[in-house]
């Protein structure tokens, strides 16, 4: 049942989340047709960049071989980078990604280098243009403390930003909105999104928009800067990112709380081996939600589960029968826990995929039904969605990993796709590392094309 992985590359996404569609087309395969180097950039630690292709142009938000944040810019049809730096220097935090986005006007919109600090946000002063990025507060309120940027749209295109403010196990999310004609920001919502009421917060994947039209977002709460205090797997739904409902139709105040019991999908308590950034979000093609998760079960070992909306209630489905404990916590920004899984993938009608990583059980694959939800015994002919090349490192140090980033952009070539690549060591804390350092890693742009 499982089959080797033999990639090791990470996706280190500038947002937005990855979600899969059951009636979008299989994987296709691709093959690299270009490669452009962009700078040199830290390999000593992992922080996400970001990749934005808009209007025939290529912008790259990334932090180069001294921390310092940086913009580079070219044409499609250009070879050659201009750069601007940006007044903000990167520490060791893995959590200091950067994001970008474009308005309606063809301004770029940036942000990033925050993990509990006051907001950084800058945008140009003339369309296109990376040399006119001026800093610029949003709102006045709530940003002191700031984390976990996000640019996204609503249901009518228009620009959002959402932000953290606080820290673990104290936090809010707060939405704003861009007004292009007055160039200023202003709350989307009248309260936030998600309410820890001062005893703990939110971590949300998503919104992302579904097949059905609707955005979809899956959280858990945290009590404390301790990953092992993440508890209680939820969900909400909402046609404009205002008005917000359960996973059944009924409608919910703002804010979302803990306390709102019936957006609770499954009640893992605290310690019971769910962490930030394992939920995933995909759909069947009757467009209901699917989440994948692990924790802990009755003895506690550590499982994947597989969680699905039918007839009025939340019913999981293990997919795993394990036998082996995994306990993991601590604070910043975690290493590997013991476990990693991936989110669903249709590879064809009737059928996902789920990937692993085991601290006992190594790495693999399980083929599950979509009807039932249950792994089964299947041969099928899996490409790999990236050429072997793309996800081999270069330097020769150990704990090299490949890194990459999707664009977040668009382009008129379906069959096109572009990546940032670069390799780094695994997470650590947040925390310098002692010497040795591996050397400084070459950042490229690559160009693939549907095989």
């Amino acid at each position: 049942m499982r089959s080797l992985l033999r990639t090791i590359a990470f996706v280190l996404v500038c947002l937005p989340p990855v979600v899969s569609h059951a009636d979008s087309a299989m994987a296709a395969t691709y093959r690299i047709v270009e490669t452009l180097d962009v700078d040199t950039v830290p390999s000593w630690f992992p922080v996400g960049f970001c990749l934005l292709t808009h209007d025939g142009q290529q912008y790259v938000a990334y932090y180069n071989d001294q921390h310092q944040m940086m913009v580079a810019q070219r044409g499609l049809d250009d070879r050659e980078w201009r750069r601007a730096a940006l007044p903000s220097k990167v520490g060791w935090d893995s959590h200091n990604y950067i994001t970008m986005a474009v308005d309606s006007t063809g301004h770029i919109h940036l942000s990033g280098n925050m993990h509990c600090v006051p907001l950084i946000y800058f945008r140009t002063t003339k369309p296109g243009d990376i040399t006119t990025f001026e800093r610029h507060a949003m709102t006045g309120q709530e940003e002191q403390r700031c984390t976990y940027p996000r640019f996204l749209n609503d249901a009518d295109g228009n620009l959002l930003f959402t932000y953290r403010s606080g820290g673990s196990g104290n936090g809010r999310r707060f939405y704003n909105a861009y007004d292009g004609n007055t160039q200023s920001w202003s709350r989307f919502l009248n309260s936030p999104l998600f309410e820890g009421e001062g005893k703990r917060n939110a971590y949300p994947h998503g919104p992302v928009k579904g097949p059905d039209g609707l955005f979809h977002v899956v959280w858990v709460w945290r009590d404390t800067p301790d990953c092992a205090t993440n508890h209680h797997l939820s969900y909400a739904r909402s046609r404009d990112l205002k008005h917000w409902e359960t996973a059944a139709g009924d409608a919910v105040d703002l804010p979302l709380t803990l306390e709102q019991a019936k957006l609770c999908v499954d009640p893992v308590p605290s310690g019971g081996g769910i962490i930030n950034g394992c939920e995933h979000l995909a759909f069947d093609s009757s467009c209901r939600p699917i989440i994948s998760y692990h924790k802990s079960d009755e003895d506690g070992h550590m499982q994947i589960y597989v969680t699905r909306f039918e007839d009025g209630q939340w019913r999981r489905h293990p997919i795993t029968a394990w036998n082996k404990n995994i306990t993991f916590g601590g604070g910043g920004a975690m290493p590997f826990i013991g476990i990693r899984i991936s989110g669903l993938v249709q590879v064809e009608p009737g059928a996902f995929t789920i990937t692993y990583r085991h601290r006992d059980y190594g790495s693999g694959r399980f083929v599950l039904d979509e009807e039932t939800l249950r792994p089964v015994e299947r041969d099928l002919a899996i490409p790999s969605e990236h050429p072997n090349e793309l996800t081999k490192p270069t330097i020769a140090f150990d704990g090299i990993s490949v890194r990459l980033a999707h664009d977040v952009g668009s382009q008129d070539d379906s069959d096109t796709r572009y990546l940032l690549r670069w390799e780094t060591l695994g997470a650590h804390h947040d925390r310098p590392r002692k010497p040795p350092l591996p050397p400084a890693s070459a950042l490229k742009l690559v160009k693939l094309l549907r095989e």
